[in-house]
């Protein structure tokens, strides 16, 4: 069986693909990914572990960070605060990172402009 972002998107000849944040998605997603390079699909997915696999492009929430400001909540509240009371932390940091490896394989230029933004380069 495929995985449903690529079959959908193999399917309606799609040029590029986008893989949401999904437990099923990040659950397979060594199969999203060979599927994507087997049908020479680029694809940017959210969560770094996607680039470091062999995807393409992740773009996404910097986790650790994500983490940090998690151990400020449960200091809060472990100093009485109400879970209700606190406000909802949005992400501040979001990480770009790139596979020229991938890339390559595609036959992909990734412009040095987006390089230089990236946070990480697989090469």
């Amino acid at each position: 069986m495929k995985s449903p972002p690529v079959s959908m998107a193999v399917g309606v000849d799609a040029q590029a693909l986008v893989v949401l944040p999904d437990a099923m998605f990040w659950n397979e997603r060594a199969r999203v990914i060979a599927l994507a390079a087997q049908h020479q699909l680029p694809a940017i997915y959210e969560d770094r572990a996607y680039a470091i696999d062999g995807g393409l492009l992740s773009y996404g929430r910097d986790v650790s960070e994500q983490f940090r400001l998690a151990a400020g909540y449960v200091d809060k509240i472990l100093n009485g605060a109400r879970p209700a009371d606190l406000p909802m932390q949005q992400p501040t940091r979001f990480q770009l990172m790139v596979n020229l490896k991938t890339a390559k394989a595609l036959g992909l230029t990734i412009p040095p402009a987006m390089l230089d933004l990236a946070d990480e380069v697989i090469e």
